[in-house]
């Protein structure tokens, strides 16, 4: 397991061979065992297998090569919805229209959604995840038909790999663990931790490709800039309050 885990990397491009629904659910079963918020397992998962509704919903993921190249995507959604129905139907009144419930449903979403990938990549699959899902939520919830007090929180594309992309570089272990309270960084402490990335070739090219001086301004004056961040995120807020969470 911890050498399958060293050895993970996102998948883009993929076979057309489709992923049985006995070993789906098989991994759906795996993967819903992870821990949960009381129990309450806060969490869907929309299965777009369908050509005509993937075409729907490619817009909302910039009908980027990962998720068109995929012979399928898994949409798993924080849902209150469910829980709360529930809570309803027993005489018992549910509070969960709040900062807290949705925070406890993103965390099991999060959770589940990394189990699946960690059982899928096990049984040979590939997987991707999809930066936009919270990018457009509100176009993903039309077209999935989500109901209020359900939230799109992640994407995968999956399916059999058709390619083997190298392991993508990460920061040395030394530079994200804190002993017993948090060490803040200095400057010499970031050359440091940071020298490994941008001395790698495909990082330079980057920099060189986009005309900028480093690797730290291709990512604030043009992967993640300001304005588009100030943009998805006045999106989600409103997309959050108009699923029934304050």
């Amino acid at each position: 397991m911890i050498e399958d885990l060293l050895k993970r990397r996102s998948i883009r491009k993929f076979k057309a061979t489709e992923v049985p629904d006995e070993l789906l659910n098989e991994l759906f079963t795996a993967a819903f065992q992870a821990s949960t918020t009381g129990n309450m397992q806060l969490y869907s998962v929309v299965v777009t297998k369908d050509k005509k509704k993937k075409e729907e919903l490619a817009p909302a993921h910039f009908n980027q090569p990962a998720y068109a190249n995929a012979p399928m995507v898994l949409t798993f959604c924080a849902d209150f919805n469910r829980f709360t129905k529930w809570c309803e139907q027993r005489n018992a009144t549910p509070g969960y229209d709040n900062a807290e419930s949705l925070i406890c449903a993103i965390l099991d979403t999060a959770i589940v959604a990394q189990t699946f990938c960690v059982a899928a990549e096990r049984k040979g699959l590939g997987i991707c995840y999809l930066g936009t899902t919270t990018y457009n939520p509100d176009q993903i919830a039309k077209v999935l038909n989500l109901p209020k007090l359900v939230v799109p929180i992640v994407t995968l594309s999956i399916g059999y790999p058709d390619e083997n992309p190298p392991v993508s570089d990460r920061l040395p272990l030394e530079g994200i663990v804190h002993h017993e309270t948090y060490k803040e960084y200095t400057p010499e402490r970031i050359d440091q931790l940071f020298q490994g990335k941008e001395a790698l070739q495909e990082n330079k090219n980057f920099v060189e490709e986009n005309g900028k001086e480093n690797l730290a301004q291709v990512f604030t004056d043009v992967r993640y800039t300001k304005k588009d961040m100030e943009f998805f995120s006045q999106k989600l807020k409103d997309f959050i309050r108009e699923q029934g969470f304050r």
